[in-house]
């Protein structure tokens, strides 16, 4: 099996080539030569590489600099994700997509399902969402995969953040009125490969369409970094306070969904794929960090 992968440093991709078994041959595009805010590049890097399927999650992911560039934002998230589906439609080849939480309101006070009324209310959700339909429009043969509050070993994100703070600070303030569903690269990894080989194997029109796919549990942030910091302390013998706080006193450009959290039914009725429990993967990724070191 061959797959492109886009967004080749991004934590997702950098999970799938860590996971990779030998009967996988994993091309990961990224720029200069890729470039989904130079249409140009797409179809003729999608072209050279030939792929079976293509793993599409190359993304503009600075949620609060979008306020400012929404022209960036949808160039990537909407266009260039178009003509990336666009690409794999002209070979005949199925498109596996990446989209977001991001996409509801977070005003629904149970997790989200697939079938639910989107709202974003950011610019980076909006044009998310229209990559959605984009994706959608553009090639029939696709999987778009909602996900959520993504951690890993690699890149920036969250976890790897938290313990950055907790070297240099003692007691941190973090937002306990957002809730949502951690989600290890690791995992969504392990999901898009069962997905893709699914999607070869079967022309099922079952396994195309939108799915929402998450850690299992919830999570705040506040609990989310309490639950880091006890593997932390476990580890190096350090305490590290968190004050719950409010959205409202940490703002911010872009708001953020109050519910993040996605049902994620679906995926396992027709994929039998069901993540694991966020703790549990949460603890692998903060003991590999903390035995690797954080900037791996």
């Amino acid at each position: 099996m061959r797959l492109a992968v886009t967004g080749k440093n991004g934590q997702i991709a950098l999970a799938l080539k860590a996971q990779a078994r030998p009967d996988v041959e994993i091309l990961t595009l990224g720029r200069p030569n890729f470039d989904l805010a130079r249409r140009s590049t797409v179809a003729s890097s999608i072209r050279d590489a030939a792929p079976d399927i293509i793993v599409s999650l190359a993304a503009y992911t600075a949620v609060d600099k979008a306020e400012s560039e929404p022209d960036e934002a949808f160039a990537v998230n909407r266009d260039g994700v178009q003509a990336l589906a666009e690409a794999a439609a002209e070979l005949g080849v199925p498109v596996i997509h990446l989209s977001t939480d991001y996409v509801f309101d977070g005003t629904k006070p149970v997790p989200y399902c697939e079938e639910d009324r989107t709202g974003p209310i950011s610019i980076y959700g909006r044009s998310k969402l229209e990559g959605e339909f984009a994706v959608a429009a553009a090639n029939p043969n696709h999987t778009i995969l909602r996900t959520s509050w993504v951690y890993s070993r690699y890149g920036q994100n969250f976890v790897k953040k938290m313990l950055r703070l907790a070297d240099t600070n003692g007691e941190l303030n973090v937002v306990a009125d957002q809730i949502g569903c951690p989600t290890s690269a690791d995992d969504i990894s392990v999901a898009v490969m069962t997905i893709a080989r699914r999607m070869l194997s079967s022309s099922s029109a079952d396994l195309r369409g939108i799915f929402h796919l998450s850690g299992s549990g919830e999570a705040s942030w506040a609990a989310f970094a309490k639950f880091v910091f006890s593997i932390y302390e476990e580890v190096t013998g350090r305490q590290i306070k968190v004050d719950d706080i409010s959205a409202a006193e940490y703002p911010t450009l872009a708001r953020r969904p109050a519910n993040s959290r996605l049902h994620c039914d679906k995926l396992e009725r027709t994929f039998g794929i069901r993540l694991p429990n966020w703790e549990e993967s949460t603890r692998r990724v903060v003991w590999a960090l903390l035995s690797e070191g954080k900037d791996a």
